[in-house]
């Protein structure tokens, strides 16, 4: 099993003297559970609950005060109370019980001793519904699927990994890390599917795999699904939504169904809600704050790209290609790029964005906007020539810097750029496998100016 980087986060937590209950959220089968587990080798005792389970169910549905439960919770996994606070508990699938979830405020404020971290599949989808979330007396972080320089880890790939942390990367590195991250790119950063690859190096065997999560995502529908016709939604929702990914869409008749607006509207957010998808929103201003226009068309983001390549069938399209762009009309590429940058956003509101400028005489789209220091950083991914970044051009020209940023399958470099109205700015151009070093390129791009 190899190690998250969320795990650093939860080490802060853990010595943070004022910390609240710890809730995570995440899609199934992102690793919340295995990464907690690891998590409690810091600590003298472990207490794990599913509260799936009707033994470890059962103390939170007889809930009367705080004290009981937490002698309940000692007393049914035969841990010493007087190491309080040298344990951990962790309560998986606690929407399962929503007293459970009311719980965490009074081991917030009466029981602050006990280190106390909760999730759940399903969490997600509860926030419309009449539970009492102790708001104010919880934190929360978000796992999300693993990135690339996790999956270096995985696979034993220590030197490239070391290599992909030095800013600025050395040339010698580029072939390489290149190939890794082909074969990233291709299989995605489910856990399940990485520790496969990484303990057999078949790429044929994750097939059966693929379809497993999938097949599991569908099931579940059922179980946040408010009526049996909604069920029908989300399920062509979640079907479509491989087809759809990387493109802006439309509610009405999405999928190419006759389902309304509102019915489309309301499924698509429900998989926002479970972390199945996102609903990337434009932005019009190149100022902060980033604020989304949802009067606009969203791009759709799903979960993991090694999922889309396996639904649509373009796995074999990523084997031996030399640049990612050309695959799949450039979404998977733009698609993957959302991902990293995602990858290390813990922050449960962290969400992608990207800019538009929609008028009649000229149309002008730019991939992701990055917040960096108050500043607003375009993001194009792209394989064309500088000369071609018409969009982004036409950003530059608003915003009140001179950055601008390019992923593609060349070397790093900085390459000077104007516009047509003559604004002189700079393009960072990053090898598409440096996504997750995005903040530390910037910091470095400003202070080689």
């Amino acid at each position: 099993m190899f190690n998250r980087q969320l795990l650093s986060e939860l080490e802060k937590w853990r010595q943070n003297k004022s910390r609240k209950p710890l809730v995570i959220r995440g899609a199934r089968q992102v690793g919340k559970t295995t990464l907690v587990n690891q998590f409690a080798a810091q600590y003298e005792q472990y207490i794990y609950l599913n509260l799936e389970l009707s033994e470890d169910k059962e103390p939170f549905e007889n809930f009367t005060s705080i004290e009981n439960l937490i002698s309940a919770l000692f007393f049914l996994k035969n841990k010493t109370i007087a190491k309080k606070s040298t344990t951990l508990i962790f309560i998986d699938e606690i929407q399962e019980v929503p007293k459970a979830l009311n719980a965490l405020r009074y081991f917030y404020e009466l029981a602050p001793e006990i280190s106390v971290i909760a999730a759940g599949s399903m969490l997600e989808t509860l926030f419309n519904k009449h539970i009492s979330f102790p708001i104010g007396r919880v934190e929360y972080k978000v796992i999300r699927p693993v990135s690339f320089p996790e999956f270096l880890s995985a696979i034993g790939e220590t030197a490239a990994l070391e290599q992909l942390t030095q800013i600025p990367i050395a040339p010698f590195a580029q072939t390489k890390l290149l190939s890794l991250f082909h074969t990233y790119a291709l299989i995605g950063g489910m856990p399940e599917i990485i520790q496969h690859y990484a303990t057999n190096k078949d790429l044929v065997a994750l097939g059966p795999i693929y379809d497993s999560l999938i097949s599991g995502y569908m099931d579940d529908v059922e179980k946040y699904a408010k009526s049996n016709t909604q069920v029908l939604h989300i399920r062509h929702c979640i079907q479509s939504s491989f087809s759809q990914a990387g493109k802006r869409i439309k509610f009405e008749g999405f999928g190419n169904a006759a389902y309304k607006s509102r019915e489309m509207g309301e499924s698509l957010r429900t998989l926002e809600k479970a972390l199945f998808i996102q609903l990337i929103y434009p932005c019009t201003t190149a100022t902060v704050p980033m604020v989304p226009d949802i009067k606009k068309s969203p791009r759709l983001q799903i979960l993991d790209s090694g999922l889309l390549n396996y639904y649509v069938g373009i796995q074999k399209d990523i084997i031996g290609t030399k640049d990612l762009n050309s695959i799949y009309q450039g979404t998977l590429i733009e698609h993957l790029i959302g991902q990293e940058l995602l990858a290390f956003q813990y922050n449960a509101l962290s969400a992608l964005q990207f800019w538009v400028r929609e008028k009649k005489e000229s149309t002008a789209e730019v991939d992701y906007l990055f917040q960096h220091d108050g500043l607003i950083i375009p993001i194009e991914v792209k394989s064309g020539k500088e000369g071609t970044l018409k969009s982004l051009h036409s950003y530059m020209d608003i915003a009140p810097h001179d950055i601008a940023i390019r992923f593609y399958a060349g070397a790093l470099n900085i390459t000077d750029a104007i516009t047509q109205k003559g604004k002189h700015y700079k393009i960072l151009n990053l090898p598409y496998y440096l996504g997750s070093q995005i903040e530390k390129y910037i910091a470095w791009l400003i202070e080689t100016k």
